[in-house]
């Protein structure tokens, strides 16, 4: 008997590792490529949702980011002392208008072409044939 006959057979194809190991591997590609704009893939995701939802409560963005109201009031104030967001909170207890400032704008505005740069490098024209598929189906899947 030889070594490889002892050797267990592949794994059993799984969607969900499949898409865990994705996903990681296009969290760490733009984390990369974010960090000289001093943004994590976390903090981009926040400014989106603030950006694509005037008005957002803190715990709407809370739910939108999976992350606790807390967690959401601690970003929050890290991104005004940035100067990327501001809270027009009249008064506390009362509901919060977070907003970008044009820094906070411009930022994303940035952050939105590093990330057309790693879907280009990762599902784009020159990548990997199985890795455009799967960003095909993707857009696909999530379009009108």
């Amino acid at each position: 008997m030889t070594t490889e006959d002892q050797r267990p057979g592949p794994p059993v194809t799984s969607a969900s590792i499949l898409v865990l190991t994705l996903a990681r591997r296009v969290e760490s590609e733009l984390g990369a490529a974010l960090a000289p704009l001093d943004l994590t893939v976390a903090r981009l995701g926040l400014l989106g949702h603030i950006s694509g939802v005037p008005g957002a409560s803190f715990s709407e963005l809370a739910r939108m980011s999976g992350i606790s109201v807390q967690s959401v009031h601690t970003a929050v104030k890290a991104l005004v002392a940035a100067g990327l967001v501001r809270d027009r909170t009249a008064r506390a207890g009362s509901a919060s208008t977070i907003e970008l400032t044009p820094k906070g704008t411009r930022l994303l505005q940035a952050a939105e072409d590093v990330v057309t740069e790693v879907d280009e490098r990762l599902f784009g024209a020159e990548s990997d044939p199985v890795l455009r598929r799967v960003g095909t189906a993707i857009l696909a899947a999530f379009s009108g």
